[in-house]
């Protein structure tokens, strides 16, 4: 049964995944000097928090663990899934952030 959210506390969940997923793509892309790092590693950072297989079971299990991520990813709900996009969103913003910023002359770090 699912849990059910108040509204202001997906608001919130919204604004804080894309916030947080921002600023660190923002220093991310600052240290490594690279856009888009933060928005490839990201879906790795959804399948840490939506599937409960530890990481060495994917080497060992490999079929098992495929298949109990893709029974977890589709039965996210939508309040999950608007969460987990936002963040996507903020770390996407973030290398279109940094590289308007070089291009207009900002140099970081």
């Amino acid at each position: 049964m699912p849990i059910q959210m108040n509204p202001a506390q997906i608001i919130i969940s919204i604004v804080l995944f894309m916030v947080l997923f921002f600023g660190i793509g923002f220093i991310v892309n600052m240290l490594l000097r690279s856009s888009w790092v933060p928005a490839v590693v990201y879906p790795f950072i959804v399948v840490l928090i939506v599937d409960r297989v530890h990481m060495y079971e994917y080497i060992t299990n490999f079929n098992e663990s495929i298949v109990s991520l893709g029974t977890r990813l589709t039965g996210l709900q939508p309040v999950d899934i608007a969460v987990l996009s936002a963040g996507f969103l903020g770390a996407v913003t973030a290398g279109i952030v940094i590289r308007i910023l070089r291009v207009k002359g900002y140099q970081m770090f």
